[in-house]
């Protein structure tokens, strides 16, 4: 019986850091219920429990934050209009790492011990004028793991700017 290939380190780093990507990213979708509570014209002590449930009934990401835009550009919306623009200017950054995070979801890993090469192998379908195409392969090096790194920063950035969306609205929490 062969021993298992040994992981390569900056391998290990890179599924580590996916990991930390889709904990944080989990974390600050989850404070869309608040700005949609703030959002939802009902009762106070009702929105949040309103909110939840439309934020898990909804079961895409897309979905909610074009909801949340949706509701800040309606005609006469209950928060202010600075509080609505600064909303939808943080869903459109959302959107951004949204598309980011799916990428890093649908891809498997690979590594080749003998060369050290890492690489990501795309799991999305793009269907095309004259046919399928799929399984897009990335190496992968150390700068991956530090991309890795700048989106974590600007996940745990928007959460942060949620948050001061969240205090400074007083928006149900």
């Amino acid at each position: 019986m062969t021993a298992p290939p040994v992981v390569p380190p900056d391998f290990d780093r890179l599924l580590t850091r996916i990991g930390y990507v889709n904990y944080a990213w989990t974390n600050t979708e989850s404070l869309l219920i608040h700005v949609l509570a703030g959002l939802l014209d009902a009762r106070p002590q009702t929105a949040k429990s309103t909110a939840t449930i439309i934020h898990l009934t909804l079961n895409t990401t897309r979905a909610r934050i074009d909801l949340i835009e949706r509701l800040c550009k309606q005609e006469n919306p209950p928060l202010p209009a600075d509080a609505t623009s600064r909303i939808v200017k943080l869903m459109g950054e959302m959107k951004r790492l949204s598309a980011i995070r799916n990428q890093l979801n649908h891809s498997l890993y690979a590594f080749d011990p003998e060369l050290g090469i890492m690489r990501s192998i795309q799991m999305k379908i793009a269907d095309r004028k004259a046919g399928l195409t799929y399984g897009r392969e990335k190496e992968l090096g150390r700068d991956s793991v530090e991309e890795l790194d700048s989106v974590l920063a600007q996940i745990r950035g928007a959460n942060a700017a949620l948050w001061n969306v969240i205090s400074e609205y007083g928006l149900p929490v």
